[in-house]
C-alpha cells in the first residue's frame, strides 16, 4: 500500500515565510548605502640628508690593454683620494664600465669605396663610479677633490633621504588627518551624519629628488675649484582615501 506524501498549511507556510525572508535579504543586499568618500594629501618638505655623486675616467689609446692600464691607474688615483676624505669604499660603487673601438674613418674622396671590415685603430674605456654620501656638506669637496685626483667626466649629483619610508608614513599620516577633516568639514556643512569608515585606501608615497644639472659627457677642469653647492628641499607626498557611511543628520542618532 503506498502513501502519498502530503503537505500540511504549516509547512507550506514555513516555505513561504523561508522564500519571504530571502527575498528581503536580497534586496537589502541591493539597497545602496549612501557613503561620503575624501582623499587627503600630505606634504613634507624635508632637506637631504645624503647624496650620490657620480663621476668618472675616459681613457683613449692604441693598445687595449694599456688604455685599461691607465684607466685603472687613474681611478686608483681618485679612490685613494676619496679614502683621504674619510669615504668608505664600501660606499663607493662601480655604476658603469665600457670598452669601445675606436675605428679609423672611413675615405672622404667621391667614389672611393672602402673595402673589408672597419679597421680598429684604438680603444676608449669609461669607468663611472658612484660616491654614497652621509655628510651633504662634503658634496663640494668630494666632486673638487675627485676631479683633482684624475677624474675628468662628472656625470651627476643626486639628493635623497637616509630613512624614506619614515618620511613616506609621516606624510602618510598627515594624509589620513587631512581626508577625516574634510570629511567632517563637509558631513556639517551639508547636514549629514558620519557613520562609519567603511574603507581606507592609500596612494603611493613618493620622494621627489632633486637633480643638481650634471655637466654630463663634458671634460671638467680640477682647476676652476669646488663649486657651491645647495641641497634646497626635497618633497614627500602621500594620498590617502576614506570611505564613509553617511545618513541625515536629523534621523539617526549620535553614536
Amino acid at each position: 500500500m503506498s502513501h502519498r506524501c502530503m503537505m500540511t498549511p504549516f509547512a507550506l507556510m514555513f516555505i513561504f515565510l523561508g522564500t519571504l525572508g530571502q527575498a528581503e535579504a536580497l534586496d537589502e543586499e541591493k539597497r545602496t548605502v549612501p557613503t561620503l568618500t575624501v582623499t587627503g594629501t600630505g606634504h613634507l618638505m624635508l632637506e637631504p640628508d645624503m647624496a650620490h655623486v657620480t663621476f668618472g675616467i675616459q681613457t683613449i689609446g692604441k693598445s687595449l690593454a694599456e688604455t685599461q692600464r691607465q684607466n685603472s691607474s687613474a681611478m686608483r688615483k681618485v679612490i685613494d683620494r676619496l679614502a683621504d676624505l674619510e669615504i668608505d669604499q664600501k660606499h663607493i660603487q662601480t655604476s658603469s664600465f665600457t670598452v669601445s673601438p675606436q675605428y679609423k674613418p672611413p675615405p672622404k674622396r667621391n667614389g672611393e669605396v672602402s673595402t673589408g671590415p672597419p679597421e680598429i685603430i684604438g680603444y676608449m674605456v669609461n669607468n663611472q663610479i658612484t660616491v654614497e654620501l652621509f655628510q651633504p656638506e662634503k658634496v663640494a669637496i668630494v666632486i673638487e677633490q675627485a676631479l683633482a685626483a684624475g677624474a675628468n667626466h662628472f656625470q651627476g649629483l643626486l639628493w635623497a633621504l637616509k630613512e624614506p619610508q619614515h618620511a613616506k608614513l609621516r606624510a602618510m599620516k598627515q594624509a589620513v588627518v587631512t581626508a577625516r577633516e574634510k570629511a567632517e568639514t563637509l558631513s556639517e556643512a551639508l547636514k549629514l551624519k558620519l557613520l562609519r569608515l567603511v574603507s581606507v585606501s592609500e596612494g603611493d608615497a613618493v620622494v621627489r629628488r632633486l637633480s643638481a644639472s650634471p655637466r654630463s659627457m663634458i671634460t671638467m677642469d680640477a682647476s676652476a675649484g669646488a663649486a657651491p653647492v645647495f641641497g634646497g628641499e626635497m618633497t614627500v607626498e602621500a594620498t590617502a582615501t576614506l570611505v564613509y557611511e553617511i545618513a541625515q543628520n536629523d534621523s539617526i542618532p549620535a553614536r
